[in-house]
């Protein structure tokens, strides 16, 4: 049996919890707030996203124990091969890929859009052709490029210089967010009075509120990339549960403030009227003045550089992962010489979220209900394996080698699984307030086809290797049974 690639620990505790966050909180919680607004009022939106937040505490009960069973890269990939086989572990980490590579595209496109509304002269350059309605420019697509082969590099050059950027960032930008909803509030005309009414007069508090709970999944998608990097922990795998709560909680509180600062600046059925292109950077600006605004963006900046620092790190680890088990070309788990990072699968990352930017303003959208579809699935799988091996009591099939008697935790990661269902039924029934766009739908199902056409392609030498070897190719040294249901 062939020695197993391993990657090198080096993150700390504080750095894992940035990722988390940073990567939760992207470009949406800083550019975003007035199209919620629209959808769902102030507290529609905050409520939306606090439900959101207590359904991934509960997703999070399974991580935090599967974390701790199995500290290796590939997360899901690796929890569903150990539930459900070969298969359904390709499945997993086929719609993660999508998932996590679309939402490093979003970023780096949102990186762009916000110089467009700072510097447009700059921009507006280089004209190329419309897309939806959108006009796309050169100049937006050199810098959307530009910051992505940056955080390739930096990548490259390793997670302990990564990790540390990370918590940098992530403080700067909670500090930002801070400093923003205290400006606007000490402000004359501004206020909590502008907050009413507090839904949309259109629509029932309920749809508003579930509209917003939807997204839940690509709001908090973020919190796990931390078992994407357990195999390069440099401290017990017992505190990711711990990380990842605070992580949501962090999330959920800053998404809250961004909401309540934008809605204080004047009355918000006003403001959302005005359909302005960054609803939340001339609000603002409006009243707190260029300051305001240059805080504002710094925020931003932070919020876009996490999510690319983050999702590159999961991303790069997923197919690290998939290659090391030999479901995708084995040039994925090659580490890199001097820094041993899986500097293929960053560079693979980097090259396809290039793209992004060539489709306008409205690739954003159809990206964020992609994202959402690859992570809800991933979230399944995760529960239903720690549902799996969660037991009421050590009845006949109980193992002590996997199997752990905790009922509560069962009934946690049971709930889990109906929330992630829940999510999916709300992307995919055509009745939902949060259905898949037209453009949605067709990207996704070329999504699947080209997985089963790759599937098919390795499925012969991927189902030879050995039960054995491939359980400890995505588990190491773990003597679990990993069933095998072919």
């Amino acid at each position: 049996m062939e020695e197993r690639q391993t990657l090198k620990k080096s993150l700390k505790p504080h750095w894992v919890w940035a990722i988390a966050l940073g990567s939760s909180i992207g470009w949406g919680a800083f550019v975003q707030p007035t199209n919620w607004m629209s959808q769902a009022g102030p507290l529609g939106v905050i409520a939306g996203f606090g439900i959101g937040a207590l359904l991934m505490m509960l997703i999070a009960v399974s991580y935090g124990f599967l974390i701790k069973s199995f500290p290796v890269s590939g997360g899901e990939f690796a929890y569903a091969f150990i539930s459900l086989g070969r298969t359904h572990a390709f499945i997993s980490g086929w719609f993660l890929t999508l998932g996590y590579i679309c939402i490093v595209a979003l970023n780096a496109s949102a990186f762009a859009l916000m110089f467009k509304y700072v510097f447009p002269a700059l921009i507006e350059n280089l004209h190329l052709y419309q897309i939806a309605g959108w006009n796309v420019y050169g100049m937006e697509i050199i810098i959307a490029s530009a910051a992505l082969g940056l955080f390739g590099f930096l990548n490259v050059r390793g997670t302990g210089l990564t990790g540390r950027m990370q918590f940098i960032f992530c403080s700067i930008m909670i500090l930002g967010v801070l400093a923003i909803t205290f400006l606007v509030g000490g402000q004359p005309g501004a206020g909590l009075s502008n907050i009413s009414p507090a839904f949309p007069t259109g629509t029932t508090a309920f749809a508003a509120i579930i509209s917003i709970v939807a997204i839940a999944p690509w709001a908090y998608v973020g919190f796990d990339n931390i078992p994407q990097a357990a195999e390069e922990f440099r401290f017990s795998s017992k505190k990711a549960f711990t990380l990842i709560i605070l992580a949501i909680l962090f999330a959920a509180v800053l998404y809250s403030l961004m909401i309540i600062a934008t809605a204080m600046t004047q009355p918000w059925q006003g403001l959302v009227a005005e359909g302005q292109q960054w609803g939340t950077g001339a609000a603002i600006q409006d009243t707190v003045g260029t300051m305001g605004l240059v805080i504002l963006v710094v925020a931003l900046t932070m919020g876009v550089f996490t999510g690319l620092n983050g999702f590159i790190i999961s991303s790069s680890r997923l197919l690290f992962a998939m290659s090391r088990a030999k479901i995708i070309p084995e040039a994925f788990s090659r580490l890199h010489p001097k820094y041993k990072t899986p500097y293929v699968g960053i560079i693979f990352t980097v090259i396809v979220s290039m793209f992004a930017p060539w489709f306008g303003r409205e690739a954003l959208i159809w990206v964020v209900d992609m994202s959402s579809i690859g992570v809800t699935i991933a979230y399944f799988y995760t529960c239903f394996t720690a549902f799996s091996l969660f037991k009421w009591s050590k009845d006949k099939d109980f193992n002590h080698k996997k199997h752990v008697v905790a009922p509560l935790k069962k009934t946690i990661a049971g709930v889990g699984m109906l929330a992630s269902l829940t999510f999916l039924s709300l992307l995919l029934i055509p009745a939902s307030p949060a259905f898949l766009g037209i453009e949605s739908r067709i990207a996704l199902i070329s999504w699947i086809l080209l997985g089963i056409i790759f599937y098919l392609a390795k499925r012969t030498e991927f189902n030879k290797i050995p039960k054995e070897e491939l359980n400890y190719l995505i588990l190491g040294n773990k003597k679990i049974e990993a069933k095998n249901r072919e």
